[in-house]
């Protein structure tokens, strides 16, 4: 576990300090925030840390139906870079494996509970660390081009937890 020295890339003034995205921890190539928290690592030649790029490919596969291209929101289901401003990485986990109901002046949303769906649970994190770099206006509507490598430790979690 290494302890890093990662340029905050993210807007100088930010709404909830306690809640800084700047990696402070990296273990296998999964950075953390102070408190703990999965963030992401975006180098300034635009290499971004591997679970980034595979929440990239997790949330347009599974929830960008909903919620829109790169997090930005549909007619039905909020945007997820607004969302994230607001919420924790708990409420966050919360909501995706309970799912959610906003029912009210006759517009029903509901957020179905996808907490037996492997490909968003074995990738739940991935999917934060995506949206959290977007939300920060840290990365852009584009596929990232640079990546880091999948660690062997990353490899052998997701293997267990698809149940490979």
């Amino acid at each position: 576990m290494a302890t890093l020295q990662i340029a905050d890339l993210g807007p100088a003034n930010r709404a909830f300090a306690a809640d800084d995205p700047k990696a402070v921890k990296d273990e296998d190539g999964k950075y953390f925030d102070a408190k703990g928290n999965p963030t992401y690592s975006i180098k300034p030649d635009g290499t971004v840390d591997w679970f980034t790029y595979s929440g990239y490919r997790r949330y347009h596969s599974e929830c960008h139906v909903c919620h829109g291209p790169d997090g930005m929101g549909s007619t039905y289901a909020p945007a997820l870079l607004d969302s994230l401003k607001h919420l924790d990485y708990e409420k966050f986990q919360a909501i995706v494996i309970e799912g959610r109901q906003n029912v009210g002046n006759g517009n029903e949303k509901v957020m179905p509970s996808l907490g037996l769906n492997k490909n968003v649970m074995c990738y739940l994190d991935d999917i934060y660390v995506y949206l959290r770099a977007r939300s920060d206006d840290a990365l852009g509507r584009v596929r990232p081009g640079k990546r880091e490598n999948k660690s062997q430790a990353t490899i052998d979690a997701e293997k267990a937890c698809l149940g490979e």
